[in-house]
């Protein structure tokens, strides 16, 4: 069997609302990770690795938007030889399918990573790359723990008016209550992660269909597979709590706690940047 030749698509075009509307001051991608930008460190983890010969980065798809996030990071990447692209405007999926225009023709896999999962443990890696030598579609994820609940959001404020806050400008402007409506079954669910690999050909196909809304790569690759009616199945791998995404604000003490480095202020100030 010829040796595997993956090419990675890192998907960074997110605008990082979540983040920023639970606190952060900038972009998640921006954060310090011990001296290098969340990217960078994503980047990273493929860059040194003998079997991955191309790396895409999909950013922004608005050009002004783009245009700011390749100031910031195309020295840095292009150092680690990566190239960059504009992703969609509005969808994940438009943003892959940018990338995946990128890849050159003689690669045999594509691994589609979260741009905002920097602490990926290599032994992750390892495991989904090897298994992606004999399924065409492999997905890490593991088993849900924690007890689900399918829930809505009303029109009733959370907590009673305060006539005195709102005086003084303390009353929460649009925090509303949430209602569970029922409790979710998590026999068989499981929390998927990225990178996620497939077979080049596989995922072309899968962004060939003329219905590409999705959640992730392989829900894309599932709905490929039932169509050809082959019985082929995308490969579930054993994930790692540490593939945290980061996603809110506290995420990044999280994911600094995980890889064992600092922030800005928990270095020497000649070090930071």
């Amino acid at each position: 069997m010829p040796e595997p030749r993956f090419a990675v698509i890192i998907a960074a075009a997110g605008a990082s609302r979540r983040y920023t509307e639970s606190g952060g001051l900038r972009s998640k991608l921006d954060e310090d990770l011990g001296g290098k930008p969340v990217l960078q460190r994503s980047v990273e983890l493929f860059s040194k690795r003998d079997d991955v010969f191309s790396i895409i980065v999909a950013g922004p798809g608005d050009d002004a938007d783009f245009a700011d996030f390749k100031t910031r990071h195309a020295d840095r990447l292009g150092l680690l030889g990566a190239t960059l692209v504009k992703g969609g405007k509005t969808y994940r999926w438009e943003t892959v399918q940018n990338a995946l225009a990128a890849v050159p023709d003689d690669a045999t896999h594509v691994a589609v990573h979260d741009a905002a999962r920097p602490a990926t443990p290599p032994e992750l890696i390892d495991r989904i790359f090897e298994l992606a030598r004999h399924h065409p579609a492999v997905v890490p994820g593991f088993e849900v723990g924690d007890t689900l609940k399918r829930a809505t959001r009303s029109d009733a404020p959370a907590r009673p008016s305060d006539p005195l806050a709102a005086i003084l400008g303390s009353a929460p402007s649009d925090e509303k209550t949430i209602v569970i409506d029922a409790t979710v079954d998590r026999a068989g669910l499981y929390a998927v992660q990225t990178p996620q690999v497939f077979e080049c050909g596989v995922l072309r196909a899968a962004y060939a269909q003329s219905d590409r809304t999705s959640t992730d790569d392989a829900s894309l690759v599932e709905r490929l597979f039932a169509a050809e009616g082959k019985g082929r199945k995308v490969v579930l791998a054993a994930g790692d709590a540490r593939n945290i995404k980061i996603t809110r604000a506290g995420d990044i003490a999280l994911a600094r706690a995980i890889m064992g480095v600092g922030g800005p202020a928990e270095r020497p100030a000649h070090k930071r940047f």
